[in-house]
């Protein structure tokens, strides 16, 4: 598996001094555990330690400081179940509480690698499956009127404009996570094949496709746009922002709201809208369902097939508009 690009110092996966440490020092190793031996996104770190954080204190209980010694032995699973139950009990939906047994599992199990608990109390943590709610999607005409009025407003060369017309057009046309998108460098571009290089979850390493629209928006972005927006302390980023840093994810955020907002009748959507809309669409014109999950970077089938879902959503309400005998 290639090493992420852009990793930092290897956190060692070893329990040290870990005898006697309290929950701030098993956070810190956990955190680094999860940056860069999982090489997890900066969200999942934040949201697996905020898990692991409120699991620790219901360890602690009121009387224990976050410096002094926590025994991760103590921690079973009968008291697993009761953090679930005490995380229940506030309102928490069980999207939440599956996301937390995830991490108490994942935490559990390094604590019992590394020599910081004697067993995997979280091994047989079963946790409520999620529901899975269909994701709002463009439909295919809204996805054209986007992308042709980001194509109008770039027409006038304003560098900007060229920009968030090619992060309109490589998002819909590969599928990529935004994360993925404003990570990607100039070099992970091949021209000749017309795709790209990107690092995703996990620091998998995968190869999307592109078409002739995004082509040509990527030519105009790097012959007109990036030029106008490099300095010289520049990264080697596809794309810019407008001071010459790689671009954040929440301008990207905010492009791809203001495009959706324009466009009468369409959804408010963020980029991993965009995202289930190509996904969605590629089905819909008959691309198998493997296919769909390299493109998308997704381990597991079971998370592609979410979208066939979508379309048997879409077939039905054809069906039952069109049908003489619905």
């Amino acid at each position: 598996m290639p090493a992420p690009r852009h990793a930092g110092a290897p956190a060692g996966d070893v329990a040290g001094d870990a005898d006697g440490a309290g929950s701030a020092a098993h956070l810190a190793a956990f955190a680094a555990h999860l940056r860069y031996e999982r090489a997890l996104s900066p969200h999942t770190v934040r949201a697996y330690l905020g898990d692991v954080t409120s699991l620790l204190a219901h360890l602690r209980g009121p009387d224990l400081g976050e410096d002094e010694p926590l025994d991760l032995d103590a921690l079973d699973l009968a008291g697993l179940r009761a953090w679930l139950a005490a995380v229940r009990a506030r309102g928490a939906s069980r999207t939440t509480l599956a996301r937390r047994a995830a991490a108490a599992r994942t935490f559990t199990a390094w604590a019992a690698r590394t020599g910081r608990a004697a067993t995997d109390a979280g091994a047989r943590l079963a946790s409520p499956r999620a529901h899975r709610r269909l994701p709002e999607v463009l439909r295919a005409d809204q996805a054209a009127a986007a992308l042709q009025a980001a194509a109008s407003g770039a027409a006038e060369g304003d560098p900007v404009a060229l920009r968030d017309h090619l992060l309109l057009e490589l998002l819909y046309a590969t599928g990529v996570r935004v994360a993925e998108l404003c990570g990607l460098d100039v070099d992970d571009v091949d021209d000749g094949r017309r795709t790209l290089r990107v690092l995703g979850k996990g620091g998998k390493e995968r190869t999307v496709v592109y078409g002739a629209p995004a082509a040509a928006a990527l030519d105009a972005w790097r012959r007109e746009g990036r030029p106008a927006l490099a300095v010289p302390t520049s990264p080697p980023a596809l794309l810019l922002g407008a001071r010459g840093g790689r671009l954040d994810q929440r301008i990207a955020r905010t492009v791809v709201h203001d495009a959706a907002g324009a466009v009468p009748g369409a959804p408010d959507i963020a980029p991993h809208g965009l995202r289930h809309s190509a996904a969605t669409h590629l089905l819909e014109g008959g691309a198998d369902l493997r296919s769909v999950q390299e493109l998308l970077g997704h381990a597991s089938p079971a998370t592609t097939q979410l979208y066939t879902h979508v379309s048997a959503e879409r077939l039905r309400a054809v069906h039952d508009t069109a049908h003489p005998r619905a």
